[in-house]
Parts: C-alpha cells; sequence; structure tokens
C-alpha cells in the first residue's frame, strides 16, 4: 500500500480513531435480523429523532440505503428525477433499473446546485398508458460530483410544495448532509424533514468503518426492513459497527467544520496559482473541483503526477479533478497538498 503525504481520493478513507475501536469493543450486541441488538436499536432512534422522522434502519452502505428508498416510492415501470451528476444515476452502477425496474429521467445541473424549476419541468403525473408517470423527485445533499454544494433550503421547500399536492415523493442522498449543517447551521431536522426518506452516510467525513442509515415513517421503515433481507443486507451481531456511528454522531460531526476550512484555504492557494482552476467561493464544505483543462492538463494526467509526489486525487471528469478532505488529512498534510498541486497548476504538462 502506498504511503501517501495527503491523501485526498475520497472522505471514504477516514480510519476509525482508537478512542472508536475501543467504543466498537465495549458494545452490547443481538441479532439485528430480529430486532435484538440493543446498539444498532439506538442508532436507528438516534438518527432519526435527529433528522425529523419516525424510524431509522442501519445499512451496510449508502447505495443500499438509496436503493431502498427507491424501491419504496417508485414501483417498476414509473420513473425517478434527478439532476445528471447525481450519485443514486451516476455512482450506483444502474441499481434502480436492475433491482427495481425503476425507469429514470435527469436534468442539468451546474456544481448539482438544485433550481425548482428544473425538477419541476419534468414532472408528469396521470398520463395513463401512453407515456411515463413521475414517483420521486431526489435531491443530493451535500451534491459529491457538484462539488461539495449545499442545496438552499428555499429550493427544496418549493419542490416538496409542489411535489406534495401531485403525489409525488421526494428522497434526500443526505450522505453528506453532516456537512451541510455543520457549514450553513441548519439544523439537521430542518434540512430532513421535508422529505419522505433520508440517506444519511457514517463512513465518510464522520469516519466509522462503515454504514448508512435510512430514515422516514414507521411504515416505510417497517417496509425497508423486509427489502434489506430481500437485498441481502440483513445483519446479525451489528452493534460492533452501529457503536462507532454512535460514537461519530457524538465527536466527529462538529469538527467536519476542520475539514472544510482546510479546503477552502487549499482552494484560495489553487485560485492564486491558476484562477481558472477553482472559485474558492464556490467551495462550501470539505469537498474542491478543480478544473485542469485551463491547465493544459488532463485530470487523469494531473492525478498521475500528483500521485508521483504522494498526493492522491480523483479523476471525476476528463477535465475535473476531485480532492476530498478528512479526518485524517490534517494541516501538515494539507500545507504539503498545496505545495504539490499549486505546483502542478502553474506549470505545463510536458
Amino acid at each position: 500500500m502506498t504511503a501517501w503525504r495527503a491523501d485526498l481520493l475520497s472522505d471514504t478513507l477516514t480510519q476509525p480513531t482508537p478512542a472508536m475501536r475501543a467504543a466498537m469493543g465495549a458494545a452490547v450486541v443481538g441479532d439485528d435480523v430480529f430486532g435484538e441488538d440493543p446498539t444498532v436499536r439506538r442508532l436507528e432512534e438516534q438518527v432519526a429523532s435527529r433528522l425529523g422522522h419516525e424510524a431509522g434502519l442501519f445499512t451496510p452502505t449508502g447505495s443500499m440505503a438509496n436503493q431502498l428508498a427507491l424501491r419504496l416510492h417508485v414501483r417498476p415501470g414509473e420513473e425517478m428525477l434527478c439532476d445528471a451528476l447525481a450519485h443514486v444515476v451516476r455512482a450506483e452502477l444502474g441499481a434502480a433499473a436492475v433491482f427495481s425496474g425503476i425507469s429514470s429521467r435527469t436534468w442539468s445541473a451546474p456544481r448539482g446546485l438544485l433550481d425548482p424549476a428544473d425538477p419541476l419541468a419534468l414532472v408528469q403525473t396521470g398520463v395513463g398508458p401512453y407515456q411515463v408517470c413521475t414517483a420521486l423527485v431526489v435531491v443530493e445533499n451535500t451534491h459529491n460530483f457538484g462539488g461539495g454544494t449545499v442545496q438552499p433550503l428555499w429550493a427544496i421547500r418549493q419542490v416538496r410544495a409542489a411535489t406534495r399536492g401531485l403525489g409525488v415523493a421526494m428522497h434526500l442522498d443526505g450522505a453528506r448532509l453532516w456537512n451541510a449543517h455543520v457549514a450553513t447551521g441548519v439544523g439537521l431536522a430542518e434540512m430532513g424533514s421535508h422529505f419522505d426518506t433520508v440517506s444519511v452516510c457514517l463512513s465518510k467525513g464522520l469516519g466509522a468503518p462503515v454504514g448508512s442509515v435510512l430514515v422516514g415513517s414507521q411504515a416505510a421503515i417497517d417496509e425497508a426492513r423486509v427489502w434489506r433481507k430481500r437485498y441481502g443486507g440483513g445483519m446479525r451481531q451489528v452493534g460492533i459497527l452501529a457503536a462507532a456511528g454512535l460514537y461519530a454522531l457524538d465527536k466527529h460531526v462538529d469538527r467536519l467544520a476542520e475539514d472544510h476550512a482546510r479546503a477552502r484555504r487549499a482552494a484560495v492557494a489553487f485560485a492564486e496559482a491558476c484562477p481558472a482552476s477553482v472559485e474558492p467561493a464556490m467551495v462550501e464544505t470539505n469537498i474542491v473541483m478543480l478544473a485542469t483543462g485551463a491547465t493544459g492538463w488532463t485530470a487523469a494526467e494531473f492525478v498521475a503526477a500528483s500521485g508521483q509526489q504522494g498526493v492522491r486525487a480523483y479523476a471525476a471528469a476528463p477535465g475535473a479533478v476531485r480532492l476530498v478532505w478528512h479526518l485524517d488529512v490534517d494541516d501538515a498534510a494539507t500545507a504539503y497538498a498545496i505545495d504539490v498541486l499549486t505546483a502542478l497548476l502553474r506549470e505545463r504538462p510536458r
């Protein structure tokens, strides 16, 4: 394994801290399929309460949490709407179509930013046997491939007001909702209560080794629990993992502000080295998207060159490199990454 000086590939790389490992080792456990794991139940109840919902379901992955939500809201042959960069259509390998027979349509959203007019222009209901009916609108907050964009609450409220009257559900892919909460100061319940279901991740910036939680009404979660088992997600003494999530919620949410500050510091330095590479004002959370095309680098070339100097990054598109800060990237690693990447931004590839 390469010993990276600054590993900015993803916040999924976070390692459980010694104190988190100790909490895992001390967890009281039981068989979760039978609903007998008290630590899992405590995690589910706590997350649901924080997000303003009745009940929660612990899942091994965020993709499973999202797919369970889609299955709940959309019947085979109906459609979900989301933006073209959304994780549910770009990074879940067509699971909605494969597992649930769901059709998808998308709208273009620069930086993944929600404009209510875009999904509402696509919604169609009651169209009979001639066209596909819309059953669900999916919003992602923060937006991963958009560069950590925080969705405006006014836009969410506007879409919710329109979809409610049409009988169209809304799901929030809130894998990084913790980051949006810390960046804006808006309460988690205010962010989550406008949606029928919300998924949140514990294994990104919060540092748990695995796991997400899907929340919604008690009836929705009861049904999702059945589908989790069908999808092979029934787990046994999983309180060992849930304990990591509980520790993360208690200790690692507020510290996300440190990741945001380091990402902004880096963005300012990158903009000074190459103004066309990034707009620091657009860096709201822990993700920086570098536009490398203006420098003459392809994303793949830039990632390879930075990797040779111990800075790992992700080629998100042919001309875009994603950098993600997390609890294992400290001030020293950030400073080193800034030195390496600004030098590359100033030079032309050979």
